[in-house]
């Protein structure tokens, strides 16, 4: 098997058990709220990851370069979290998916003012295509306009910033502190929260925050995989294999249908951020591949960023 292919699949079933995750951030959001989902999970897959991160004796130390940015970088981790899990426990899977797919537009134009990317004619066009999907899944005026669509598009504009900002700083920032202050921050907001929200939890669904813990880090070890064998052009379309899981499970286990318009509007939107991740991957066309090097999917802060695990550990560059 070549090594293309071998990260084709390995990115695909990566992006499978994300899908699997969402899965049951959503079973869990039809009883508890997304603070809580965030906070459990989180602390369960903490002690895990900081084994990982302390186990790495190089460059240890945990004072920020950029205070500033890595301080709004990590609250942005917090807000992306935040509403992307209560998108996908109140929106159907599809739709949910197609919005948070905008993130790599989103993160085109960001890439403009914060690292000076050029943007030429066609990635401007592909993002303004793009958009216009994100408007036919909206549909604004002949749908209601719910809290959970809001969260599904600021959780995509959120996590866009983030992925500018750990760019930006990213090359002479520690990557220890790149991956702790995000899950630092995210346990102690959602600990802050547990008073007002906390609802007693069963021991079956207290083990299924455990699940998304570690189909969290099972999807980042896949993802990781996928990028050493393959370069970044071939592995990061595959995240749009999500959209096919979103249909097949929120029609097994929620109910669920996708409609001509949401297929419509995400099949634009697929199109243009594929279109997007070709035209960075021509040396001649972008500088800084912002879209390419976001690695990661929605940064909930509750598990470090695949490029940092990357960065960190030393594997091929996409």
């Amino acid at each position: 098997m070549s090594p293309t292919l071998r990260g084709a699949l390995l990115s695909l079933a990566a992006f499978g058990i994300y899908a699997t995750h969402d899965v049951v951030v959503k079973t869990l959001g039809h009883h508890y709220s997304s603070f809580q989902i965030i906070f459990f999970s989180g602390l369960l897959s903490f002690p895990f990851v900081t084994v990982l991160l302390m186990s790495d004796k190089r460059d240890v130390n945990l004072v920020p370069r950029h205070p500033w940015l890595s301080l709004l970088r990590s609250v942005l981790a917090v807000v992306t979290g935040g509403m992307g899990f209560y998108a996908f426990s109140v929106l159907p899977m599809a739709q949910c998916y197609a919005m948070l797919f905008a993130t790599p537009l989103l993160i085109t134009l960001l890439s403009i003012p914060f690292l000076g990317e050029k943007v030429g004619v066609r990635r401007a066009l592909a993002v303004i295509v793009g958009l216009i999907g994100v408007l036919i899944v909206l549909r604004p005026g002949s749908v209601p306009f719910s809290w959970g669509h809001l969260s599904g598009l600021g959780a995509a504009l959120s996590g866009a910033l983030a992925s500018v900002i750990v760019r930006k700083i990213g090359k002479n920032e520690r990557s220890i502190v790149l991956m702790m202050y995000p899950m630092l921050m995210s346990v102690g907001v959602m600990a802050l929260t547990m008073p007002f929200v906390y609802r007693p939890m069963p021991f079956e669904h207290l083990a299924l925050t455990g699940v998304i813990s570690v189909f969290g880090m099972c999807g980042a070890a896949l993802v990781i995989a996928a990028y050493r064998a393959a370069p970044a052009v071939v592995v990061a379309p595959m995240q749009y294999s999500q959209i096919i899981w979103a249909a097949l499970y929120g029609w097994l286990f929620f109910d669920e249908t996708i409609d001509g318009w949401t297929a419509v509007g995400s099949a634009v939107i697929i199109l243009s951020g594929i279109y997007i991740v070709l035209r960075e991957g021509t040396p001649s066309v972008s500088q800084n591949r912002p879209v390419l090097e976001n690695r990661s999917r929605l940064d909930t802060g509750t598990i470090p960023r695949i490029s940092l695990w990357l960065r960190r550990f030393g594997p091929k560059e996409g």
